[in-house]
């Protein structure tokens, strides 16, 4: 299911918003494009769902990765009916899933996200910001799509890291394809395979996330923040002149920072 855009360039009213752009969307892997607002992410979205298409170039996939076939989370919220189990009911039929138990997918399709069956019965439009994410993603789920694209997410950092678990659980053991757009690199770096930044509608870098992510001076002169575990390791290389293990987790490195100074 590898997605490729190539030479891909797309206009609106004559102004350019993306620029020769070639990428692939690797299958059973996450692949993040990060970048600042206004780079062009909304764009790659509706090209990804084929809901316009390029001026030029070409975007090529699986041909049994249709519209259906795509789960997509984003952070603004669709609720149009009354309890939280009609939303599910409704992901289901729209989509034309079929199961044998579909109030038992309904369940577990909460309790994926990590929310109970008292949910059912609650009004979505009452929950908190959190619950509506979960909720959102839960809808997103629940059809067993092939693709899962993440166009940003609200949640809190306990959430968050609840979130990055459900999705490499996702990956490995459902073998979903997962594209994240986003400006949050803390986000995509604890969780990407590949990652992309863009800004302005073009690519600025490309690589593993370490290779990414340890360019700080790049990423500042593109208005992105560095992620919190990059920062901390490149400040104390450079106050302390101690040389730090690259570490994904702000946890590790803190570990790694007791023992030196122990």
């Amino acid at each position: 299911m590898e997605i490729k855009f190539n030479k891909v360039t797309y206009e609106k009213n004559k102004t350019l918003i993306l620029n020769n752009l070639n990428l692939i969307f690797k299958e059973n892997k996450i692949t993040s494009v990060v970048g600042p607002n206004g780079s062009g992410k909304s764009t790659l979205l509706k090209l990804l769902i084929k809901q316009i298409k390029p001026t030029n170039g070409e975007i090529s996939y699986n041909p049994k990765l249709i519209k259906n076939n795509i789960g997509i989370i984003t952070q603004h919220y669709e609720f149009t009916l009354s309890t939280v189990e009609e939303e599910l009911v409704d992901a289901l039929s729209k989509n034309k899933y079929k199961t044998k138990n579909p109030e038992k997918r309904i369940k577990d399709s909460l309790i994926l996200v990590g929310l109970s069956q008292k949910y059912l019965s609650k009004n979505p439009h009452q929950l908190s910001k959190s619950e509506k994410t979960k909720l959102t993603i839960a809808k997103a789920l629940i059809y067993n799509p092939n693709l899962i694209i993440i166009d940003e997410i609200l949640l809190d950092n306990y959430n968050k890291q609840e979130l990055i678990k459900l999705f490499r659980l996702m990956k490995l053991k459902y073998n979903k394809t997962i594209i994240i757009l986003t400006k949050d690199t803390d986000f995509a770096h604890a969780i990407s395979d590949y990652v992309y930044i863009i800004n302005k509608g073009e690519v600025i870098t490309k690589g593993t996330k370490y290779k990414v992510f340890t360019n700080i001076n790049l990423l500042k002169e593109n208005k992105i923040k560095p992620p919190k575990v990059i920062e901390l390791t490149h400040l104390i290389e450079n106050k302390k002149n101690v040389k730090m293990e690259y570490r994904d987790d702000i946890n590790d490195l803190m570990k790694d920072i007791y023992r030196c100074i122990r």
